[in-house]
């Protein structure tokens, strides 16, 4: 089978001395010749999006491990492509990104909840040939789908 973005990967026990990656479900939300790009759907971060100084006044909303890489950076996947703009389909009606300001008023609104965004702090990512060559080795496994939000 393929990998493509949409697709669930688990770590397999080749990957159980990794900090970072030890028992991990990661949602690729791309796939390509470039490289692959994801994040890690079930490790939360030690702290709540409403602990980050710059989103005190927002509502208590869990934020996610989304990877190693850019860990000083917000991201979020999301369901609700008619209240963002500029959002990227992924697969099966899952959106990466978009105007975060839009995404933001909302959040504080309580119009978008934990239902329909998830946010992470950081992703995953790898060079072209990268993920496959590690998915041979078998770091990885592809696995079912699994419920995002």
């Amino acid at each position: 089978m393929k990998l493509t973005a949409g697709t669930f990967i688990k770590s397999t026990s080749l990957l159980s001395n990794d900090a970072h990656f030890f028992d991990s479900i990661i949602y690729l939300t791309e796939c390509n010749e470039k490289g692959a790009m994801g994040f890690i759907v079930n490790k939360k971060f030690n702290r709540n999006f409403n602990e980050l100084v710059e989103f005190s006044n927002s509502p208590e909303m869990p934020l996610w491990l989304g990877g190693p890489v850019a860990g000083d950076k917000l991201f979020f996947i999301h369901q609700r492509p008619d209240l963002i703009s500029g959002t990227t389909l992924i697969a099966n009606g899952i959106y990466y990104g978009g105007n975060f300001e839009e995404a933001l008023k909302l959040i504080n609104r309580l119009v978008l909840t934990t239902h329909d965004i998830k946010l992470f702090i950081g992703y995953c990512g790898w060079d072209a040939g990268e993920l496959e060559a590690e998915m041979e080795e078998g770091s990885w496994e592809m696995i079912p789908p699994q419920t995002i939000f």
